[in-house]
């Protein structure tokens, strides 16, 4: 690996930018993505290729879409890379991937995320979700515990139910700040998030269980009861069979469904 294109480029706060440098580190993320022709291989955010320089080697061609325009003429130019990558220049979070989708195959969708975007990204991702296959996402650790949590513990909440809706969830590896330049202040993670071809729990609408979600957990000290008698009465409680005297994280991903089907089954009744 040539370190050449290291050379130059200051990471930028305001893109939060902090660049991967451990090999072994990175050869186990790739290990995980495991690049093949197969699928349309998706890189968000290349920076200065860390995982795009190795996942490239082993395929044919890798799209990317990345934002700073300084790194895209990077990568145009780069020796190794230029002639395998499809570059999109612009805003992840506003990105059609749908117009990456190539007959009969699906995506490999991967990146090492700034922390400010991670959570928006997600959510715009799993709009595509029929056309993915898996995500891996380096993560701030503390997003990956959230993301994979459990009812009943502290870093279960509005992102854990929406994410585990839409996919499984399987954190990787952890990643210390030393493995990158500059360290970043908090510790980071790789999650695997593989979408539901058939979701074990279909909602009638999405946008509803997002809004319920995000009511339960307005208020994660008070009770269901609580922070949902806009939405539903007592007898719709006792109807779904769950308890409305407990906290929102004590809530499993399929009641919270139950309930955003029956608000949506009232408002058509």
């Amino acid at each position: 690996m040539s370190n050449k294109v290291h050379l130059g480029h200051t990471a930028r706060k305001r893109f939060g930018q902090n660049f991967l440098t451990d090999s072994n580190v990175i050869n186990r993320i790739v290990g995980a993505i495991a690049p093949d022709n197969d699928h349309v291989m998706v890189e968000i955010g290349p920076g200065l290729a860390a995982l795009t320089e190795p996942v490239a080697e082993s395929i044919d061609k890798l799209t990317v879409v990345e934002l700073d325009k300084d790194l895209v003429e990077r990568l145009k130019t780069h020796p190794f890379l230029k002639d395998k990558l499809e570059i999109h220049q612009g805003d992840a979070l506003k990105f059609d991937f749908n117009q990456l989708v190539e007959e009969g195959k699906q995506m490999k969708v991967f990146g090492n995320l700034p922390y400010n975007i991670s959570t928006p990204l997600m959510f715009h991702l799993f709009e595509f979700a029929e056309h993915i296959e898996n995500m891996h996402f380096m993560l701030q650790k503390e997003v990956v515990l959230r993301l994979s949590a459990s009812p009943g513990t502290k870093a279960y909440g509005r992102l854990t139910v929406m994410a585990q809706y839409f996919c499984q969830v399987m954190p990787v590896l952890e990643v210390p700040p030393g493995c990158f330049t500059p360290p970043p202040k908090v510790d980071s993670a790789v999650v695997r998030l593989v979408p539901y071809k058939n979701k074990p729990w279909p909602c009638k609408d999405v946008d509803l269980l997002r809004h319920l979600c995000t009511t339960a957990f307005n208020m994660r000290r008070k009770t269901l009861r609580n922070n949902l008698k806009q939405m539903l009465s007592d007898e719709d409680f006792a109807s779904l069979n769950i308890d409305a005297t407990k906290r929102p994280e004590q809530i499993t991903v399929e009641q919270y469904v139950a309930m955003a089907n029956l608000v949506i089954d009232k408002r058509n009744g």
